[in-house]
């Protein structure tokens, strides 16, 4: 067994142990900002670490963990996507909580949980890796005990994602019971069209869908967006949701590709769906956290899209999309965390005047919600058409169209927003301040959302590669 490459995840756990012993150490009345910070500075170094394993291709434990491109490159999105979120989060978590050092922690095995689901290469792998990233986020939900809606979102994501799971681990044991594996490619060797197969089938793809928030199993996803503190929600939108797609992928794609013809239907269905109702919904939203919650369940609908593609070049499109996402949510999600920080309230109204207090956050959050819209020349367009051009080749001609149109209907609430931002007057005469290291973030955001936009061909190739792996 080459316990080598398992490194990154291990790495990952010791990083959050040090960080509790740490805070046991430190003073009391200390603050735990440095935490943070040798939090951000260990990521960074494992990041650096995991391009050693690139071409690596390889498995532990007799097949059930596995590393390769396609692995690789979600580890490293889930660990941009906690750097990122991290940095941003300083003030925020200073103000929101005492344990600082314990929420550190938790962040980062969450990450792990992420880890381990996209290198899990068997459905027990696959549940540990989901469960361990999900029970966290149970609990960083809740985070905020002074707040009645904090506690709210996370009993409610307890409850229903609790039963999602069932519904999920059920399905799993259809698909054991009735091919004797839980090795993706051993079921695929079994695979037949049964009644008890497609039963399973149908409960895993429920269990996916929930964690992705597809519609209809999104209904957790506005409350449970608004009640958490802004960096947990910021990771749910982003690296939670890239880890679902990394399992739903391979899980699909590896275990399930003979039974396309009875699953392919049903996912352009719900990919449909989801865009449609997540962005009509979103129109009326008041809170920022809640229209991004609707926003990310159209845009889930949008990456769902790329698996009726079924081959290299959707993969590739939903690869692409999934960094592009996460870049524009960083921005987002740093700009809302700084209005937090300054009026102590989510609500869109809070961006009033904010082109005059602060210009470039103005022009971060701008840049990022139209990216999220799928404007030229932000990098969103280009995943959208990527996505596209891959399920049009299929025949898919109508769920492309159906995209291109929702995406038109989208720009209207992003606008909606832009114009609080730049048409409205401040409420208060208040100096508006930013710590630096958020607006470093925000910086990185806007910088590689218009660069990925118009110099998209490292990336796509990054993209590609780890889409190849798959086959």
């Amino acid at each position: 067994m080459n316990i080598a490459l398992l490194t990154s995840e291990i790495a990952v756990v010791i990083l959050a142990l040090l960080i509790i012993v740490f805070d046991l150490l430190m003073p009391r009345q200390e603050a735990r900002r440095s935490l943070g910070y040798f939090a951000v500075c260990g990521l960074l170094g494992i990041l650096v670490y995991t391009f050693n394993q690139h071409g690596t291709s390889a498995t532990v434990y007799h097949g059930f963990f596995v590393v390769d491109k396609f692995a690789l490159f979600f580890k490293q999105l889930f660990i941009v996507a906690t750097i990122l979120t991290l940095l941003f989060s300083f003030d925020y978590i200073e103000g929101l909580t005492h344990n600082t050092g314990e929420f550190y922690a938790l962040l980062l095995l969450s990450l792990v949980g992420m880890m381990v689901m996209a290198s899990a290469n068997d459905l027990l792998t696959v549940f540990v890796g989901l469960e361990l990233m999900t029970i966290i986020f149970y609990i960083l939900v809740g985070f905020d005990l002074r707040s009645i809606k904090s506690s709210e979102a996370g009993t409610k994501y307890l409850i229903l994602g609790s039963a999602a799971s069932a519904v999920l681990l059920y399905g799993m044991s259809w698909v054991y019971g009735f091919t004797g594996t839980i090795v993706l490619s051993q079921i695929a060797a079994h695979l037949t069209a049964s009644p008890a197969m497609l039963l399973g089938l149908g409960l895993m793809l429920a269990g996916f869908c929930f964690k992705l928030s597809i519609v209809p199993f999104h209904m957790w996803a506005p409350d449970v967006y608004e009640g958490a503190p802004i960096p947990v929600t910021a990771m749910l939108a982003m690296a939670s949701k890239a880890a679902g797609v990394a399992v739903l992928l391979r899980v699909f794609l590896v275990a399930f590709a003979g039974l396309q013809a009875y699953w392919l239907t049903i996912v352009s269905l719900l990919a449909g769906l989801s865009m449609i109702v997540g962005i009509i919904v979103a129109i009326w939203q008041t809170n920022t956290k809640r229209m991004l919650a609707y926003s990310s369940v159209a845009q889930a609908g949008y990456i769902l899209s790329g698996l009726l593609a079924a081959d290299a070049a959707g993969v590739k499109g939903m690869l692409f999309y999934a960094v592009l996402y996460m870049v524009a949510n960083v921005g987002a999600f740093a700009v809302t965390t700084a209005v937090n920080n300054q009026c102590g309230s989510d609500k869109i109204d809070d961006l009033s005047g904010l082109s005059q207090k602060s210009p470039f956050l103005a022009v971060v959050m701008t840049v990022s919600l139209l990216s999220m819209a799928g404007l030229p020349p932000m990098a969103g367009f280009v995943g959208k058409m990527y996505i596209f051009m891959a399920i049009t080749d299929k025949g898919y001609f109508w769920i492309a169209m159906l995209g291109l149109v929702m995406s038109m209907v989208s720009v209207y609430y992003y606008m909606l927003v832009v114009r609080v931002m730049y048409s409205k007057e401040a409420k208060n005469e208040q100096e508006f301040t930013a710590s630096v290291s958020l607006r470093i973030v925000a910086l990185i955001s806007l910088i590689a959302t218009l660069f990925i936009g118009i110099y998209p061909g490292p990336l796509a190739e990054l993209a590609n590669a780890a889409a190849r792996s798959l086959w």
